[in-house]
């Protein structure tokens, strides 16, 4: 989570546990049986089973399979119907230094591959494409550049596995395919060079997100959203792109959610209160997504706990509501590079997560949200913000 993570947007390697120092299934597709007509002493079986509720010799009763009994169980099952949108993933900046890899057969080194990312239920995941706030101008933009053909390369290359999303009717229709819908963001707000052409470009690509932390223009030197900054969130607005706050001041949330018709996401954060961290956001913050139902994603670690994680996400939901939580695994690392815990070593560790919250007490309508629905109502309604606004001309500024 931010601690949950040091301040994330000044290092891709950044992550929560400084949350006390980062956790994912789709349905596989399986063939369809060959078709055939079936014989009458089939029929006349199938009228017994429909009709009399019996099998068998014995005549005894159909039972549907018992639900699972254990929490791990009853998350992976759940898992099964509302896979997780995770809010973000750092392993484009991983392999942008890799000459090989293969996600699909699996990849030893990293916490994130194809099996993996199954394993844990992941459904969509927002692949990060931040770059290091030592980079400026045009440096900043083609490294920005590189890292989404990267992305783009790495989709295409395991067409079973992951699919590009560009709409939340595009997240659907992967997850209902068996595959990993793959979005492109956030991209550093710095990375725009202070150009609405330059974001119009990176929506043109494919971008769907774009983080406003570390920039002039969203305060970060103390001057609250400044008039370009107003003018940035008008145009995401009408192209359609999630406006990303992680990690930005009180006062320039305030800010953007006085101009923004759509709502915002913190893709990597965490509860200020239990940790006491940049990325973190205080309770103004969350209170101040409520009631345009934004989403804080709670990002971690791998080498934190599952109940410090549960800790925060319980805290955001009392504070900010069930509507306005979210996960964000914060993984694409070398494995080699960060401690590891049991819990939420990798990707594959999300239904360790979900038992222990049912452990707690949540119940599955507000496990759903929190896993997929709440993620995808926020793309979804920032399209809808998009249809409308594009009724109107694009400001000119450059």
């Amino acid at each position: 989570m931010a601690d949950l993570q040091d301040d994330p947007h000044t290092s891709s390697t950044t992550a929560v546990g400084e949350l006390d120092r980062m956790l994912g299934t789709a349905v596989p597709e399986t063939p369809e049986p060959e078709a055939r007509a079936a014989s009458s002493d089939e029929l006349d079986e199938l009228e017994e089973l429909v009709f009399d509720g019996v099998a068998g010799q014995e005549g005894e009763p159909v039972a549907p399979p018992p639900a699972p009994e254990d929490s791990l169980g009853r998350a992976r099952a759940l898992l099964v119907e509302h896979p997780v949108a995770d809010g973000f993933n750092r392993l484009a900046s991983i392999l942008g230094q890799r000459q090989w890899h293969d996600l699909e057969l699996g990849e030893s080194t990293l916490d994130t591959d194809i099996p993996r990312l199954r394993a844990g239920g992941v459904g969509a995941q927002f692949w990060s494409l931040l770059v290091s706030a030592e980079y400026a101008g045009d440096r900043a933009i083609s490294a920005t550049l590189e890292q989404i053909d990267l992305i783009k390369k790495v989709v295409a290359a395991y067409p079973e596995g992951l699919r590009l999303a560009l709409t939340a009717g595009d997240m659907a229709d992967a997850r209902n395919c068996g595959r990993i819908a793959s979005l492109l963001g956030p991209v550093s707000g710095h990375a725009l060079g202070e150009s609405l052409g330059t974001l119009r470009a990176y929506q043109a690509l494919g971008v769907r997100s774009v983080t406003f932390a570390g920039t002039r223009w969203a305060g970060a030197k103390g001057e609250g959203l400044t008039s370009f900054g107003q003018d940035v969130v008008r145009e995401m607005n009408r192209l359609g792109v999630v406006i990303d706050l992680t990690g930005v001041p009180v006062e320039s949330v305030r800010g953007v959610l006085s101009v923004s018709r759509a709502p915002v996401v913190l893709s990597h954060s965490g509860a200020r209160t239990l940790t006491d961290a940049p990325a973190n956001a205080c309770d103004d913050v969350l209170r101040a997504l409520t009631p345009d139902k934004g989403v804080c994603m709670v990002g971690f670690a791998p080498e934190q706990t599952v109940r410090r994680v549960a800790d925060h996400i319980d805290h955001v939901r009392a504070v900010a509501g069930r509507e306005c939580v979210g996960l964000s695994g914060m993984y694409g690392a070398d494995v080699a590079d960060v401690p590891h815990g049991d819990d939420l070593r990798d990707v594959s560790c999300y239904p360790y997560l979900l038992a222990e919250l049912i452990d707690r007490g949540w119940d599955e309508e507000d496990l759903a949200l929190l896993t997929w629905g709440n993620a995808a109502r926020v793309v979804r309604d920032t399209e809808f913000t998009s249809r409308a606004a594009r009724r109107r001309p694009a400001p000119v500024v450059t």
